[in-house]
């Protein structure tokens, strides 16, 4: 585990880079759906010569921000995923911690590029990768199962542009 710290409305809190585990998947409430979750559980159960998730744990050992990389979708790079941040630490510099530690993480697997998709419309996220260095490389369009308020489920379609940075 790697430490960082990030400054928060009391001071410095310290927050660690950890490997996200099948056992912090009841306190990753914050960062979607049960369906989401389930995701997340599936692709742990790929194992780590796959995918890679890590998280920022708050000085009481909780999950605060989460990743996943996936080594198979491109297995030239390191497609990062799956990226979250608990709503209320967003904009504290996580989100960027969290992204250089996966970055570090893929390089420490021998490879030398980073992917990322965002959704069109996700405007904060897009700023903070061009922020950190990644340019657009094209654009994709995916759907998945999610659930709506009424606890409904149904097939998400999403576009976005996919972003490439040399590490």
């Amino acid at each position: 585990m790697c430490e960082n710290n990030a400054a928060g409305a009391r001071g410095q809190v310290r927050y660690e880079v950890d490997d996200l585990s099948t056992d912090d998947l009841d306190r990753i409430g914050w960062s979607g759906s049960l369906l989401h979750i389930k995701s997340v559980a599936e692709n742990l159960a790929r194992g780590p010569g796959a995918v890679d998730y890590l998280c920022l744990r708050s000085p009481d050992g909780l999950p605060v921000a989460k990743a996943g990389i996936d080594y198979e979708q491109c297995p030239s790079a390191g497609t990062i995923w799956q990226v979250a941040v608990d709503p209320g630490l967003q904009g504290s510099g996580l989100g960027s911690q969290l992204i250089s530690a996966c970055e570090a993480r893929i390089r420490s697997r021998g490879l030398h590029r980073a992917r990322i998709g965002v959704d069109d419309g996700n405007d904060d996220a897009l700023r903070l990768y061009l922020r950190l260095g990644y340019e657009p490389s094209g654009r994709w369009r995916d759907s998945w199962p999610a659930i709506n308020l009424s606890g409904d489920e149904y097939l998400h379609e999403a576009t976005g542009v996919d972003l490439e940075k040399p590490l």
